[in-house]
């Protein structure tokens, strides 16, 4: 009765024990009394119960290995560089993956490690951050020569890090800081500069134009003036007592103007009616002066010119 019972239970772990399933993306290494047999893919697979083992197996992602190095550039600046190397086992090459290396991890570090410091020392350090994307190009093309022999594919290699020492950024943050600092205070000074010329050039348009309405102010004074004399000799005033008039007439116009400003100062004014009389003698005194020295002026060329002719004086 007990072996009607064992030899079924028996045969039912057998038959389990020979079927086994692979994941996707995945590769399982079959042996057969210790010697390869063959390779299984994803799926539901069989194998012989007690002569067929499951050797190990093989993932066929896109793995990504973090190499951090610390090397030296070309001007001894020492910096840490992380390079990210992106790889997977090539599907036709499993049986080399599993054989033909233990510790796939520290063979591409290794090769990182050699290629990285082979290249940094040859650059200084402003070159280490411009040119990067040729050394990351330098490790993917040495790692896809030595790894190709173990069945890995590299799918590429990043240098996402490059970390000087602390002085050294330092450093680098302050001459940044300065060359800003000497650009912005350029650019303040030609600032400066045009601000200085614009208020110039208007300063000088204010006082042309300001002349330019001075000189239109007295010329219709003078306009007015001749106008008012005019009308004066037609009324039976002749030029002289009419010029009077008008002096005396501006003259209290301007006490009025004074006397109704309340912010001017003290002025102290003459405002007798002789007062303007005296004036007006003064202008006309003034103005036969000037046309005197003018005259003598023009003739004093003359008479210098018809000496040097005759040798003697006129």
């Amino acid at each position: 009765m007990f072996t009607d019972f064992i030899f079924p239970i028996i045969g039912v772990i057998i038959l389990i024990s020979s079927i086994f399933t692979i994941k996707q993306q995945t590769a399982a290494i079959v042996e057969r009394f210790g010697k390869f047999s063959s390779i299984r893919q994803s799926g539901l697979q069989f194998k012989i119960p007690l002569i067929d083992r499951i050797a190990g197996k093989v993932n066929l992602k896109i793995q990504q290995l973090d190499v951090l190095i610390e090397t030296k550039t070309k001007d001894n600046v020492f910096v840490k560089m992380k390079v990210s190397v992106q790889f997977k086992v090539i599907q036709d090459k499993v049986y080399d993956a599993f054989y033909k290396l233990e510790y796939p991890h520290d063979q591409i570090t290794s090769y990182v490690f050699d290629v990285v410091r082979a290249e940094v020392p040859k650059l200084k350090l402003d070159d280490v951050f411009e040119r990067k994307d040729d050394i990351a190009i330098a490790v993917k093309r040495e790692l896809n020569e030595a790894m190709a022999a173990y069945g890995y594919d590299i799918i590429n290699t990043l240098i996402t890090d490059i970390d000087p020492d602390i002085q050294v950024k330092n450093a680098m943050n302050r001459i940044n800081a300065a060359d800003r600092e000497k650009t912005a205070a350029e650019y303040e000074g030609e600032a400066e500069r045009i601000r200085i010329v614009a208020k110039a050039k208007a300063e000088a348009e204010s006082k042309r134009l300001q002349g330019q309405g001075i000189a239109d102010q007295r010329r219709e004074i003078a306009r007015g003036l001749v106008e008012s004399v005019d009308i004066l000799n037609g009324v039976g005033i002749n030029s002289q007592e009419a010029s009077a008039l008008i002096v005396v007439t501006q003259h209290y116009d301007t006490l009025q103007a004074i006397g109704a400003d309340t912010n001017s100062n003290l002025i102290l004014l003459p405002n007798s009616p002789q007062a303007g009389s005296d004036m007006l003698n003064n202008m006309v005194a003034s103005f036969t002066a000037s046309n005197q020295i003018g005259e003598s002026m023009k003739n004093a060329p003359a008479r210098k010119k018809d000496r040097n002719k005759d040798g003697s004086e006129s």
